[in-house]
């Protein structure tokens, strides 16, 4: 089975293969779990998918919810600055080819799924500014990345920073700041 080499950006297959007796469970997580093309061989039956998603809870106001896209970019940005290796800068020029991504490849699916989790925490965005901000400073004024950094500073301006020490160590949230429980990249 391959897995995923994020810091490289390739898949990376190790040579081992899996057989699965008749009451065994598969877990595929993924963006591409829900798209029945790359499981056609599994029955409908034998199938139990799970959408999960970070929809923001929040309204900035009476009128003006929080887009969960830019909780996402945020979660994204502070993630990929401590497992890949990636400036804010970097995460910024590539989400819209992430956008163009979810367009094709999970939002389309997402209504198949058995069940939905929502991920997102009432907190969390007072957390991701504390590792955000910094990253988002870092970006040169003549950047063309800079207009959404500088969005994304102003945004961020509507929540008080929170400590990660106030961060339960099995907070989903932890994937994204580390200090998890679990194993995470």
């Amino acid at each position: 089975l391959p897995t995923f080499n994020f810091k490289k950006g390739v898949p990376e297959y190790n040579g081992s293969t899996l057989c699965m007796g008749a009451d065994d469970v598969l877990v595929i997580e993924g963006i591409h779990g829900l798209n029945d093309k790359l499981s056609y061989a599994i029955s409908p039956d034998d199938k139990f998918k799970i959408y999960i998603s970070a929809v923001t809870a929040l309204n900035i106001d009476e009128h003006n919810r929080i887009p969960t896209t830019d909780n996402r970019e945020i979660r994204r940005m502070v993630r990929d600055a401590r497992t890949r290796g990636f400036s804010a800068k970097d995460t910024i020029s590539r989400w819209q080819s992430v956008r163009h991504g979810e367009q094709k490849h999970i939002f389309p699916f997402q209504e198949g799924a058995d069940v939905m989790f929502n991920s997102a925490s009432l907190y969390e965005l007072a957390v991701l500014k504390t590792f955000a901000e910094p990253l988002l400073f870092s970006i040169e004024h003549d950047s063309p990345e800079y207009p959404e950094a500088k969005r994304l500073l102003k945004f961020l301006e509507y929540f008080l920073g929170l400590s990660c020490e106030d961060v339960p160590r099995n907070s989903l949230i932890r994937e994204f700041i580390g200090g998890s429980v679990f194993p995470v990249g």
